[in-house]
């Protein structure tokens, strides 16, 4: 199966590393626009589960999900609301 696993933050264009002859990828985005763009990519390109960072949120996955017509998984990561305290020193609010 091809994976790929997309981060937002201050990346640039390009940002990706692959793992797995390319089975498994990481891939930088800098918004939910450029991330729905790239999963378009990645779904033309056969790969078949997309997982978010928790950047995304609920909508942001929608957008993604909406973005590969439905046709493969798309998750998103979340943590455990006793590491809210953490998530926010190091993130912010």
């Amino acid at each position: 199966m091809k994976f790929a696993f997309l981060i937002m933050g201050e990346y640039l264009p390009g940002d990706r590393a692959e793992i797995a002859d390319g089975n498994a990828r990481i891939v930088g985005v800098r918004s939910v626009e450029d991330a729905c763009a790239e999963a378009e990519r990645l779904q033309k390109s056969g790969v078949e589960c997309i997982e978010l960072c928790g950047a995304f949120g609920k909508e942001g996955a929608e957008k993604v999900i909406a973005a590969t017509g439905g046709k493969i998984p798309v998750g998103y990561v979340v943590h455990l609301p006793g590491q809210d305290g953490l998530y926010k020193e190091i993130f912010g609010e």
